[in-house]
């Protein structure tokens, strides 16, 4: 998504002898710095079939440069990084150090790995600027998969600028490189995994005959298209509204491939404490997305502000969800402004979701990911940004306009829980 900002600037223009004055869509270069701390944790992990720890923690930063190419046309570069570490996904393979367990962390590769994201967008407005094209081209990359994305969006402004109407695209490609579980890698189109050296040298306790269901994936690809409308009003000088409605379509290899299942008709097998896996989740190869909100702005005074937003979701997988929020900005100084926020969101469960020990054999989908559950979540945050229009602050050629610090605390009715830590720093160039 393009986010167009409109600062006061004019440039200087001659036709017919007549000087004409034009407001540029963006004064000068802007460069955004943003980064986070965020922590989980919570006993319910995919990884190994709904149990076990959830811990992981993740730390990014990104890079936003806003260039001006002329009075109306930006281009936009957003490069991010992030490194995370998991005691999840450690337990791809839980078994190459030390006693195994789903609840303490593994010191596997899959313990940890960077997630990288370059995005570049172009985006033009009209004379008047009432009309706004805009387009994108985005790379990610992380050590199991690769996505390529592009987009564009056709935004008009009419009515005085009271009114605005906007359409937006999105296609993406991944392509997965498919990680399973360790002890399911010998099973691959009927193997005699019982003779691989992990069962050699470790015993089986429970089941001794353990004989996972297991095939690889016969494509690892993935689309994901989405389309996007939009529509704002200003109805008040102190009030504005917005609507959007937003569909996804989503083909390809939609299960996640490192994540266990454990069946209710077939006995446990272990090695250790860590219970041998019975599949991988297996879920439909297509999704239907639809999701449909409003925001409600009010400007009640000089210090307060109340902003509100709704959204219901719902897709052919059997999940619907409400979301609901409201931030109340208190502007206690000129350049400085509280963020007060409280957010609240509950889901059904997807027709395929089984806790762990629920699913049978006999089912054509299953899944024990509690993303996927039923479960209400609250979450409450807080912050506090600083702003200074005028940029007195220099670092070399860049003047300081504003810094946002933000702290998020996300818990769910099951065990899971998290936290997360944002700040931001605007510069603009001199």
């Amino acid at each position: 998504m393009c986010v167009f900002a409109f600062v006061k600037g004019y440039s200087q223009k001659t036709k017919d002898s007549t000087n004409v004055y034009k407001k540029r869509v963006l004064e000068t270069t802007e460069v955004d710095f943003l980064t986070s701390y965020y922590s989980q944790d919570g006993d319910n992990a995919a990884v190994s079939g709904g149990i076990g720890t959830e811990e992981l923690t993740d730390v990014t930063g990104t890079f936003v440069v806003s260039i001006p190419l002329n009075d109306d046309d930006i281009l936009t570069i957003d490069a991010g990084i992030s490194a995370y570490t998991s005691a999840s996904s450690s337990n791809i393979d839980p078994f190459d150090d030390g006693y195994a367990s789903p609840y303490q962390a593994s010191s596997g590769a899959s313990s940890s790995d960077l997630w990288a994201n370059l995005t570049g967008s172009y985006s033009h407005s009209s004379d008047d600027r009432n009309d706004i094209w805009s387009t994108k081209l985005a790379i990610s990359s992380e050590y199991d998969y690769f996505s390529v994305g592009v987009g564009g969006s056709y935004t008009k402004l009419f009515n005085q600028k009271n009114t605005e109407i906007s359409i937006s695209g999105n296609a993406y490609v991944d392509t997965w490189n498919a990680i399973y579980p360790t002890e399911l890698r010998p099973f691959d189109e009927g193997g005699n995994g019982l003779s691989n050296s992990l069962f050699s040298r470790n015993t089986i306790s429970g089941n001794p005959n353990y004989n996972p269901r297991f095939s690889a994936f016969d494509s690892e690809g993935r689309n994901s298209y989405s389309l996007g409308f939009g529509f704002s009003q200003i109805l008040h000088k102190n009030v504005q509204g917005s609507l959007a409605l937003d569909f996804i379509k989503q083909d390809g290899l939609l299960s996640t491939p490192f994540q266990r299942v454990y069946f209710k008709d077939i006995a446990d097998s272990f090695i250790d404490d860590f219970q041998l896996a019975d599949a991988v989740e297996s879920l439909p190869d297509s999704r239907f997305k639809v999701a449909a909100g409003g925001r409600l702005n009010w400007y009640l005074n000089e210090r307060f502000t109340v902003r509100t937003f709704y959204r219901y979701y719902y897709d052919d997988w059997g999940i619907t969800s409400h979301t609901a929020s409201i931030e109340i900005p208190i502007k206690i100084t000129d350049k400085f402004t509280l963020y007060p926020s409280y957010r609240y969101y509950n889901q059904t469960a997807a027709d395929y979701f089984k806790p762990y020990e629920e699913a049978l054999s006999t089912d054509e989908f299953y899944t024990s990911d509690y993303d996927l559950s039923e479960y209400s979540a609250n979450q409450i945050g807080f912050g506090i940004s600083y702003t200074d229009i005028f940029a007195k602050t220099h670092i070399g050629k860049f003047g300081l306009k504003s810094i946002d610090l933000k702290f998020y605390q996300y818990d769910r009715d099951t065990s899971f829980s998290s936290s997360i830590i944002t700040a931001g720093l605007k510069f603009i160039m001199d």
